[in-house]
């Protein structure tokens, strides 16, 4: 059985938007990484896409539109 663990998530960004980034989320006292993580969570909700949230490992399931 295959262990559950976090997976990396790399992205190139300018440094200007990145330090604004840095900034913003220290002046409301999270770390980039939650607030990338939070928004990430709600971006899959946003679009009906369910993760079992008691797993590393992401179990997706699409809402069924009607």
């Amino acid at each position: 059985m295959e262990e559950d663990k976090a997976a990396r998530f790399t992205i190139l960004i300018d440094a200007e938007r990145k330090k604004a980034f840095d900034d913003l989320c220290a002046s409301k006292d999270v770390t980039s990484s939650q607030m990338i993580r939070q928004l990430i969570r709600q971006y899959l909700d946003q679009h009906g896409v369910r993760v079992d949230a008691g797993s590393m490992r992401a179990r997706t399931q699409r809402k069924v539109r009607k």
